[in-house]
């Protein structure tokens, strides 16, 4: 490859292999560990890093597809009992606006769009209008933000399960019962756990009434919940029942919140459903959204409307402009009420930021004082607004600590939030404070951070949240709705990289939206390995000077000598050459399965660098491993032991201690991580394996996470040709399905955002 420098990889790619050559490339962990490339891997590691539910039976075959269940089950349980406490933070603040300003307090402030939306849910929810009148027609007036009741005619249905339940700690006797009907309809019994822990202590009788509730459950397939319906009901039903055409439509808009949209257009989950063998799939949508099981928006103008030629009074002016520019087609969506209402929230929070922020301190002088010109327009502009966008690459989050820095000079309260606890630390560091840095998900939490006062609010002048990609619309929300009114918030990252586990866009919404300051850092990132990512950023995969082999390219044939050659790297190479120990090199392959995934990296690497029996649950001392609290959250650690109370590790400095039934589901080996799960961290040296099959889960965002990192050194396992430079010119960023950048866009905003 020439776009690259080391064609001859030199002092770190040409030494002699080192022990013997890895086993043959096994998934040892069946079906349920499928490949997840980085197209899906999002998906794949927001349950968890599990797959689907395996089986070709009516729901599973049980000897497949159990443990893939289970792990995914737990990981979003314990998502989900972490948001609890935000969520009943959320609910005292809800009710102390409501107390003020009246049952729909919150979003009063919004125009337009988001006006339409809480009008919307004030109709239907007071029976004024039924949700069939808001259905989507191009002719018709906007579309519902809310669903209406099921017709009178309507037979009975078990409400739909919400979509992130709070993890419950179901009763022995549920359990069993339903364990007693999932063996009825030929599921395994694996899924009697996550399936009560997902539908509750009525599990049992909301999956006799409707079968199709199963695919509820994470990882369970439609032809599963099919198969586990026909056992049940036999020729009872049939693929128009609505029982089943509804859990289908949110089913459909959960996957794709996995993909990272908040919403669908209508069009493509019908041309769906009509896959699904669904004869009138316009029918099932709007089965589905009188259930309550979907919202459906209307984004854009109604065309057989020339709105923008009428005043505001309705009357058409004297002189219309025939030649005016046609409305933007209108744009039918649906979706999931927990994203729908998150945006909202979001939307409105980042509007009171914006209307709220008090001018009185004097910021002239520590501006003037700023380390970069950057750092300087970026406490500029702090100064004057309560909501800033800040984008640059890696050497840029020095301006955010420069302002962090700056304001607590000032005397204000001021503090950084980043995406990692490696993170914090470098964070900290730049500030010169260790208090000055805080981890998001500690602060939601409430176990970093300044406490709250005594409205719920976090006790802050001034937060800077790092690594802002990350962001996914339900964290934002519930960080926005925790920041009292007159607090700065600066959201700051780098847009190259690729975007949060969760759902949402945010911060890529926020700089489209055009809604509030930005600054753009003007300091770029240092280095052969600063100069190839910010190539990479604009298309380019350009050949760089690398004198010092800050960045080499391994070339290979297949997937057993990318992994042969990244043990050795990883090994005896990179330490050799640079005095990096192997525990400060992070290898970053693209999927989980495959040849050359991290399942096989992960073994072939503790095979040399930490042999052992894996006595405590796979694990011994000394192993590198990745912990994943919640579906989005990875963190590095060392196991140090094993006890009664579970699995000892140290994340980074910090004790963490996973009981003995979530290590399965919650710990990995860390040696080789995907790019999502390396995102917002940084090592010493990155090895960055691109084997033959990974191809087809190349993108510009990936390629750019997973290069950039390396501080000192980039080795590159190169094994897919001209996919690499194919990929950063060809393939950008996914693009996520939101309402965040319509909601912004009619949101007032102060003379300051223009």
């Amino acid at each position: 490859m020439t776009a690259l420098p080391g064609e001859t990889p030199g002092t770190v790619g040409t030494d002699t292999p080192q022990g013997a050559e890895p086993p043959a490339a096994t998934d040892a962990e069946g079906p349920a560990h499928a490949e997840a490339p980085d197209a899906a891997e999002a998906e794949a590691e927001a349950a968890g890093e599990t797959g689907d539910a395996a089986g070709d039976g009516p729901a599973g075959d049980a000897s497949t597809g159990e443990e893939g269940d289970a792990a995914a089950a737990a990981a979003l349980s314990e998502a989900q009992a972490e948001l609890a406490a935000q969520r009943e933070l959320r609910e005292k603040i809800a009710k102390r606006k409501a107390e003020k300003e009246g049952p729909v307090g919150a979003g009063t402030k919004l125009s337009g769009t988001a006006a339409d939306l809480l009008a919307a849910v004030r109709a239907v929810e007071s029976g004024e209008k039924a949700g069939a009148e808001f259905f989507d027609s191009p002719a018709a007036a906007p579309a519902p933000r809310r669903a209406a009741p099921a017709p009178a005619g309507q037979p009975p249905r078990p409400a739909p399960a919400p979509a992130a339940p709070v993890d419950r700690t179901a009763s022995p006797e549920a359990t069993d019962a339903v364990r007693a009907i999932l063996t009825e309809g030929g599921a395994p019994e694996a899924l009697a756990r996550p399936a009560t822990g997902t539908l509750g202590e009525q599990a049992a009788e909301l999956l006799r009434a409707d079968p199709w509730q199963l695919l509820a459950v994470p990882g369970v397939r439609p032809e599963q919940a099919d198969g586990f319906a026909r056992a049940l009901l036999g020729t009872a039903c049939g693929p128009d029942d609505g029982r089943r055409t509804s859990a289908l439509v949110g089913w459909l808009l959960e996957r794709a919140a996995l993909q990272g949209h908040t919403a669908l257009d209508a069009e493509a989950v019908r041309a769906a459903l009509a896959e699904r063998a669904v004869s009138d799939p316009e029918e099932a949508v709007r089965n589905a959204v009188e259930e309550g099981v979907a919202l459906v928006f209307q984004e854009g103008t109604d065309p057989t409307e020339p709105a923008a030629a009428y005043e505001e009074d309705g009357e058409a002016p004297a002189e219309a402009d025939t030649d005016t520019e046609a409305p933007e087609p209108v744009q039918v969506l649906l979706g999931l009420d927990r994203y729908a209402l998150a945006e909202e929230s979001l939307a409105d929070g980042l509007a009171r930021l914006m209307n709220a922020c008090e001018k009185g301190t004097d910021w002239a002088e520590a501006a003037a004082a700023a380390p970069s010109p950057s750092a300087a327009e970026l406490i500029r502009t702090a100064a004057t607004a309560g909501l800033v966008a800040h984008s640059g690459g890696e050497a840029a989050r020095a301006e955010p600590a420069a302002l962090i820095a700056a304001a607590r000079g000032l005397g204000l309260r001021a503090l950084g939030a980043t995406h990692s606890e490696d993170g914090r630390r470098r964070l900290a560091e730049a500030v010169g404070a260790p208090d000055a840095a805080v981890t998001l998900a500690g602060l939601l939490s409430g176990t970093e951070g300044p406490g709250r006062d005594e409205d719920g609010a976090l006790a802050l002048d001034l937060l800077v949240v790092l690594d802002a990609p990350q962001l996914d619309v339900e964290g934002a929300a519930v960080l926005v709705e925790a920041l009292a009114d007159g607090v700065r918030l600066v959201l700051s990252g780098d847009p190259g990289v690729l975007g949060s586990a969760g759902a949402g866009r945010v911060f890529a919404d926020v700089l489209t939206a055009r809604a509030c300051p930005q600054v753009v850092s003007r300091t770029p990132d240092p280095g052969p390995i600063g100069e190839l990512v910010s190539g990479i950023g604009i298309g380019e995969l350009t050949q760089v000077e690398a004198p010092g082999k800050e960045v080499v390219i391994v070339p290979v044939r297949d997937a057993g000598e990318a992994v042969h050659r990244t043990v050795q790297l990883v090994a005896d190479s990179v330490p050799r050459a640079f005095s990096i120990p192997a525990g400060d090199t992070q290898v970053i392959t693209v999927g989980h399965g495959g040849a050359a995934g991290t399942r096989v990296l992960n073994e072939a690497l503790k095979q040399r660098l930490n042999p052992g029996p894996g006595r405590f649950g796979g694990f011994d001392p000394g192993d590198r491993v990745i912990h994943v609290p919640a579906p989005g959250r990875a963190m590095p650690g060392v196991v140090r032991s094993a006890d009664a109370e579970g699995l000892h590790l140290d994340c980074g400095g910090v004790p963490v201690v996973v009981p003995q039934e979530r290590v399965e589901s919650a710990v990995r080996h860390g040696w080789a991580l995907s790019a999502h799960q390396a995102a917002g961290m940084r090592w010493p040296a990155a090895v960055v394996v691109l084997p033959g099959d990974a191809a087809a889960g190349l993108s510009r965002p990936w390629v750019y996470t997973a290069f950039s990192r390396g501080e000192r050194h980039l080795s590159v396992v190169h094994g897919v040709d001209q996919a690499l430079p194919h990929a950063v010119a060809q393939i950008p960023a996914q693009e996520r399905t939101t309402r965040l950048r319509a909601l912004l866009e009619a949101v007032p905003t102060p003379d300051t955002a223009s």
